[in-house]
């Protein structure tokens, strides 16, 4: 798996309740910024007031003071179950090879963010990864896939080749998709399930929020089918 950055940042889940955030780690709303045909082309950080050293993150989708919990996971009744595979990345990603950089991708761990949907599409732009104008563009587009699905890898190092992330808590909105995605964990944040086993960390890493995965804690692109909204975004977009 890629080599994740060490930071004192945890995030805990509750047994069917929120997710407890410890430790400094800067909050954003991350916009998936997407071209005139809707395809997905650029992220856009807009930080947001720091909430202190602990919170409460929702993740049952139903509360009135998102993104943070106010209670209503027990009003609602929500289930929170984690249904996700906790075995390691490598064990969990089919690999694609090609003649300069491979690319592994664990299908169940994806947000729908749909990086990987242009010029041709990541697992046709690795059999060209000996071009270097296709290498920079697979880079580019396998390195923008939030929930770490995808990673590139180098052919003869075996050395994975990911973008360099500070450490951030995010917000994803969808413009294309018109609608609120998971809560983007970047560089190495620590997970810990609601029995207190650790799941792998990771550099990329996509929690639901929207309460409707059926992989949680992971997002499984439930919220575009849902159309998930937690009204941070401004008017017009998200």
């Amino acid at each position: 798996m890629p080599e994740a950055q060490a930071n004192t940042v945890r995030v805990t889940v509750s047994k069917d309740g929120p997710y407890l955030v410890s430790g400094p780690a800067p909050l954003a709303l991350m916009t998936i910024v997407a071209d005139a045909e809707g395809e997905s082309v650029a992220w856009r950080e807009d930080p947001l007031p720091p909430k202190g050293a602990t919170y409460a993150l929702c993740r049952c989708g139903a509360s009135r003071t998102k993104p943070y919990c106010d209670g209503s996971h027990q009003r609602i009744g929500f289930d929170g179950t984690e249904t996700a595979s906790r075995a390691p990345y490598a064990e969990q990603a089919e690999v694609w090879t090609g003649p300069v950089l491979a690319l592994t991708d664990a299908q169940s761990l994806c947000a729908f963010a749909r990086f990987c949907d242009r010029n041709g599409k990541v697992w046709a732009q690795v059999e060209q990864t000996d071009d270097p104008a296709i290498r920079k563009m697979f880079l580019e587009q396998v390195n923008a896939c939030p929930s770490g699905r995808l990673v590139a890898w180098d052919d003869q190092s075996r050395s994975p080749r990911e973008a360099e992330a500070s450490v951030l808590i995010g917000l994803v909105e969808d413009q294309a998709e018109a609608c609120s995605g998971p809560i983007w964990l970047r560089g190495g944040i620590a997970v810990a399930s609601a029995d207190g086993v650790p799941y792998e960390v990771r550099n990329r890493v996509t929690l639901c929020r929207c309460g409707s995965s059926g992989n949680k804690p992971f997002c499984d692109g439930s919220h575009a089918a849902m159309k998930f909204h937690d009204g941070l975004a401004p008017a017009g977009e998200g």
